[in-house]
């Protein structure tokens, strides 16, 4: 899907090139009564997929070209917005997740149902990889850890990336932060990383302050 050429370099979330985009994003803001450059997306768009920059609106009067590592120019990541209501800030996600998303959802729509195996959460389950194909668990990396991550089905079949251990280990470090129960967590993840937990779950607490599956 990708192409090979400068391979290596489309693979590497450079801070400068972020804060390129940031500072373009930032004048087309200013120049523009506050419109923000992104793409229309449903409303039901997660919500760290549902802004996503719009470079033909910043190109090139903000910026030459869009970066060398975005989806747009041959990269794999994908350049959005976050908090873009108090303080619009640029932020990436690796689109091989959705690449593996789209792998898993086609082995699993030739069957008649959802490969569930248990059940981790209200309307929360692990996957039966047996089932479509697979010889063993299949995985992400994590940006955040480079642990790998697991993936997990709703009653609806709709699949999501396990982030669980990722905000653990959040958790764990930043003894500072006061969450309650009911909280979505995820924002700890973004808050000293380039990276958004694209394709999650929302996430609160329990009484022992660990990450919990936010369901009804």
């Amino acid at each position: 899907m990708y192409p090979d050429e400068n391979l290596s370099k489309n693979q590497v979330p450079y801070k400068e090139q972020i804060q390129s985009v940031q500072t373009a994003v930032n004048q087309f803001r200013e120049a523009n009564g506050g419109i923000l450059p992104i793409k229309t997306r449903d409303a039901s768009t997660p919500i760290y997929q549902k802004y996503p920059i719009d470079f033909h609106r910043i190109t090139p009067t903000y910026m030459a070209e869009p970066p060398g590592n975005s989806f747009e120019s041959g990269g794999i990541f994908q350049y959005v917005l976050i908090n873009v209501e108090k303080d619009p800030t640029v932020k990436i996600f690796d689109l091989r997740i959705a690449d593996k998303i789209r792998e898993l959802n086609i082995r699993i729509h030739a069957l008649d149902y959802p490969p569930f195996k248990a059940e981790v959460a209200n309307n929360v389950y692990s996957l039966d990889y047996k089932q479509i194909g697979y010889k063993e668990e299949q995985f992400v990396t994590s940006p955040y850890t480079q642990n790998n991550l697991p993936f997990v089905i709703n009653g609806s079949g709709d699949i999501f990336v396990d982030y669980r251990s990722d905000l653990f280990d959040a958790l764990k470090k930043e003894k500072n932060l006061s969450f309650k129960s009911g909280d979505d967590i995820r924002s700890i993840l973004t808050k000293n990383s380039d990276f958004v937990p694209a394709y999650s779950l929302p996430y609160t607490v329990d009484e022992k302050n660990e990450p919990i599956f936010m369901t009804k």
